[in-house]
């Protein structure tokens, strides 16, 4: 288990979270909260477990990617369509601080547990609705996931090469970035909460933080006409910028967004004389001249195998990366170094590796107390402190209510 310090305890200890939400966005978002100390109560469908736990990879029947998106949580099973289900939420909601979910909008007013009816039973309560669209708008009864923010957004049409189609990413892309903005607008509104008393509703666009992170394209659209097209590895704003092939076969990345590292890059391969160019006073004009800086770089590296070509690279205080793998991650002494990486006891697995915690508070450190657990696996403990007893709880499992 990751260490903690023994005397003080997580930053959000005393916060308690319903993630009533399914996939990734918004159960992503609710395992940063419980990282630092969030008792977060994970709610599901007694019959409909949460998508999560199907996707990706799994080992003896065991989901692997619910280990990291479920720890740190504790969960139940209700049927919020039930009314009974209903009153168990709102029992919840009257001891909670936030409550995040993202089904389509009017879902939850449909049976009855709408933000009026959350914020009756908890006025004090944050509401954080994650959803593809929003709450308005003619998309907003839609499905979707974040394949289709990363296709509306931009994102898509900027990635890959000039000549081949649009790319989306190999994974959820924006869920994680709205899964971040998130947890940022949860924690904005508890401020707003310690100010003013009152509890409020968050509406989260998965298609909108992604896009505020594609830069000022739309200011220069809206100013020069500009339309950034793809550029594959390339960037518009500053060359050499690329992934190049070293002699041994592998990959390095190599970026020069700032003028002094440009100027470091080129006279280590060789190539000083382009210094003196007037494009290559900046990186947008150095960008119209990317064959010429690329081919200089390219034949450098090329000549050379990985390990030269990083220690000569580093000498020269340039910056350059390894092309890694997962394979690459987990030998990477940097990452071992600040403890990305965590290898976590697991009931069903034993020690497990998984990515650690966002950051590092040096005073109140966050941690990975357990992993994802079972379906339904705190059922009875949960519901036991808003009143249920043993013979409840049978009764409400008996009619599928939980």
């Amino acid at each position: 288990m990751t260490e903690h310090r023994a005397s003080v305890a997580p930053p959000l200890t005393g916060m308690r979270v319903l993630d009533v939400s399914t996939l990734f966005a918004g159960p992503l978002a609710a395992t940063f909260l419980g990282d630092f100390g969030a008792d977060v109560i994970k709610v599901e469908h007694p019959r409909k477990p949460d998508a999560a736990r199907g996707h990706g990879p799994a080992k003896n029947g065991v989901n692997l990617w619910w280990k990291t998106l479920g720890r740190n949580k504790r969960t139940v099973t209700i049927d919020l369509g039930s009314p009974e289900g209903a009153e168990l939420l709102l029992a919840l909601a009257a001891e909670a601080d936030v409550l995040i979910e993202n089904f389509r909008p009017g879902t939850l007013e449909r049976w009855g547990l709408g933000p009026d009816a959350l914020r009756a039973a908890n006025p004090r309560l944050v509401i954080a609705r994650v959803t593809a669209f929003g709450q308005v708008g003619p998309y907003s009864g839609r499905p979707g996931f974040g394949s289709l923010a990363e296709a509306m957004s931009g994102f898509a049409a900027l990635t890959g090469e000039p000549d081949r189609p649009p790319t989306l990413p190999p994974f959820g892309l924006a869920d994680g970035i709205a899964a971040l903005a998130t947890a940022y607008a949860v924690m904005v509104a508890l401020r707003g909460v310690e100010q003013s008393g009152s509890g409020q509703v968050i509406d989260m666009a998965i298609i909108e933080p992604i896009l505020m992170l594609l830069g000022g394209q739309i200011t220069a659209y809206d100013q020069l006409g500009l339309v950034q097209p793809r550029t594959g590895n390339r960037s518009v704003n500053n060359a050499p910028r690329n992934v190049y092939r070293t002699a041994d076969g592998e990959w390095v990345a190599v970026s020069t967004s700032s003028q002094s590292i440009a100027e470091r890059v080129m006279t280590l391969v060789g190539r000083a004389d382009l210094i003196a160019e007037p494009w290559f006073a900046n990186g947008h004009t150095r960008a119209e001249h990317a064959d010429e800086l690329d081919a200089a770089v390219a034949g450098w590296i090329g000549a050379r195998s990985t390990t030269e070509v990083v220690d000569r690279f580093e000498e020269a205080q340039a910056a350059i990366a390894r092309v890694s793998d997962v394979r690459g991650v987990l030998a990477d002494p940097q990452y071992a170094a600040i403890g990305t990486v965590q290898t976590v006891d697991d009931d069903d697995l034993g020690p497990i590796k998984m990515q650690n915690v966002l950051f590092r508070l040096s005073e109140t450190p966050g941690g990975i107390r357990w992993t994802g657990r079972g379906h339904g696996a705190d059922s009875a403990a949960v519901l036991a402190e808003v009143g249920v007893t043993p013979e409840q709880l049978a009764a409400l499992r008996e009619r599928g209510v939980v």
